[in-house]
This record gives structure tokens, sequence and C-alpha cells, in this order.
């Protein structure tokens, strides 16, 4: 009987200074797995040396899977990448920078042998954080949860394990706007907490900016609820009640003391009020209409420019990329 393979998907955009600690801390712990086991690096159009080192790595380690994306497609996209290279029957995702720690994959790889398809991590702390992303974080992981109709956990990132069922099913679906945490819970299966202390940074600086902050976060919310469009409902219908209410006094002066109607400066507050909402409701609704878009066009998630691998063959069925045909082929 073949032992099980633990495969880890790793993400990467510029992380030369810390590559080569975040490979020795996997191999070291995931040798204490019990398990054969793989890493599949994804270098995410990175503009320093993450990929050659990379392809170092790879040469002299038959284990290490090496794909390198066309461009810069973002971290969900080359995360989706890795999943669709690895073969394990267990899939871990983790980031290059070590601030969740490689060391909780023994712990995830127990929930795993125990029968739970999912073991995903769940920040007890959040170190070397500033207090403005702490509260954002909070606070986005506590409306998605409110407005949405899937139980997403709380200060989880998309570190964790899942089974190949579920890597089967996450690989299944269509989304071109991917938020990977909101897909597991969706997908279902057995799932368990495992508590972590997050850590700072090894090295380097965060990939994630405010303006890439405030994508995810609309990405996931018009991914996984329809609450914006209602809310704009909402709004249309409370100030289309204010105006009625506005009309109602105004009608009421004429005909109580024959006054003529003043505060034009109050009018044209109501109606720039007013147009403002249009204008809102509007770019909430393309929003949505953005996405689909997006999604009928039906372009590959990522486009693939060279694989490093040490194995026999390509694992099959690798439905969301591109990969441009071999020059010699194409002659």
């Amino acid at each position: 009987m073949r032992a099980q393979l633990c495969s880890v998907v790793v993400p990467v955009f510029n992380e030369e200074e810390v590559l080569p600690l975040a490979y020795e801390r996997l191999t070291a712990t995931l040798a204490k797995t019990g398990m054969d086991w793989e890493i599949v690096f994804v270098d995410d159009g990175s503009t320093d040396r993450s990929w050659q080192m990379l392809a170092a790595l790879q040469a002299r380690e038959p284990r290490v899977v090496a794909v390198s994306l066309s461009r810069n497609f973002g971290h969900q996209m080359a995360v989706s990448a890795g999943l669709d290279h690895a073969r394990g029957d267990a899939v871990v995702f983790i980031d290059a920078d070590l601030q969740d720690p490689p060391e909780v994959i023994l712990q995830f790889v127990e929930r795993f042998r125990e029968g739970y398809d999912v073991a995903y991590g769940v920040r007890e702390q959040r170190l070397g954080e500033s207090v403005f992303k702490r509260a954002t974080a909070a606070l986005f992981y506590r409306t998605i949860r409110r407005i949405t109709s899937i139980d997403i956990p709380a200060d989880t990132g998309d570190f964790r394990i899942v089974s190949r069922r579920v890597a089967d099913a996450l690989r299944a679906l269509p989304e071109k706007h991917r938020f990977i945490r909101g897909l597991v819970s969706w997908v279902g299966f057995r799932q368990i907490a495992v508590p972590y202390v997050r850590q700072p940074r090894a090295a380097g600086e965060t990939k994630y900016p405010l303006r890439k902050m405030l994508k995810f976060a609309s990405d996931a919310l018009t991914s996984f609820s329809t609450a914006p469009l209602r809310l704009a409902t909402t709004a249309g219908l409370l100030a289309s009640f204010c105006a009625f209410l506005y009309a109602a006094w105004v009608i009421a002066r004429k005909l109580g003391d024959g006054s003529a109607v003043e505060g034009w400066a109050s009018l044209i507050v109501v109606v720039a009020f007013l147009g403002g909402l249009q204008l809102l409701a509007l770019g909430i609704i393309g929003a949505y209409v953005g996405r689909i878009y997006e999604q009928i066009k039906d372009r590959p998630l990522y486009v693939v420019s060279e694989v490093r691998s040490s194995r026999e063959a390509a694992a099959p069925g690798r439905v969301n990329e591109y990969r441009p045909p071999d020059p010699i082929e194409a002659k």
C-alpha cells in the first residue's frame, strides 16, 4: 500500500529574501509528517530573482515543482494554479512569507488523518501587524459572515489543508474572481479549526497594500452575497420616502398659508442626495454586471509560462490553465 502524498502549494511574488528559509522550514516539517510530500511553488510574475531560485531548488530536489505564470495574476489565481498542479491526497495552502508557521502543518495532518476533509488555521493573534490592519480584518470577516448565506470562519486565511475530494471540487468551480477561503466553506465536507499565532513577516514587504485589500474584500462580498444590491434598493426606497414627505410638507404649506416655497439651497441638497444615491446604486449594479462580463468571456484563470518538474507526466485535467504551444510544435 502506497504512502499518502501531501502537496504543499506556495504562491510566490517577489520573495527572494525569504525563499531559502521557507524551503528549509517546510522540508523540515514535511519530513515529520510520515507522508510522501511535494512542494508546488507558483511564481506569480515576480520581478526579482524568485523564479531563478525556484528553478535551482527544483534542479536539486525532485519533490519540488516550480510553476511560472506569464505575469502577475494575483494571489488567489496563483493558489489556484498550484492546486491544479498538486497531485497529493492532501493539499496544504501556505504563503512563502512565513507569517503562517509551517510547523502548524503537523496539526493539519493530524486532523486529516482523523477523517477531516478541511483543517483551517484560525489566527488567535496577529503579531507584527498594525492596529488598522487588525481592526479592518476583524470588521471584514464579521461583516461577510453576517451578510452571506454560508459560514465563512472568522480570522482565517487560506492557510489550511484540504483532502483530494475537496481539492477536486475546488478545481471544478468556474469562478473567475476567486475567494478561496469562501469556496472551501461553500463546498462543505467535514471541517475543523486549528488555532495558531500568526507571526510577523520573516523578510520583505507585504504584498497586500490597502488597494489590494479593498479589491479582495470587494471580490469576497460580490462572490458570496447580494446584500449590496439589497442595500441599494433599501437606500432608494428610503430616499423616495423622504422625498415624498418633503413634497407633502411643501403642499401643506402652500394650501395652509399660501406662502411661497422657500429654501432653494435645501432643494438642491435633496436633488444632489437623490442623484448620489442613483449613482451609488448604478455603481453597485455595475460591479455585479462587470463580474458577469468577466465570467462569460470564459478566459482561463492564468497562463503558464514554464513548469519545472521531475514528474514523468503532467497531472491530467488542468482545466483552469492555458499554456502557449511550444514554438517547435507550432511550426
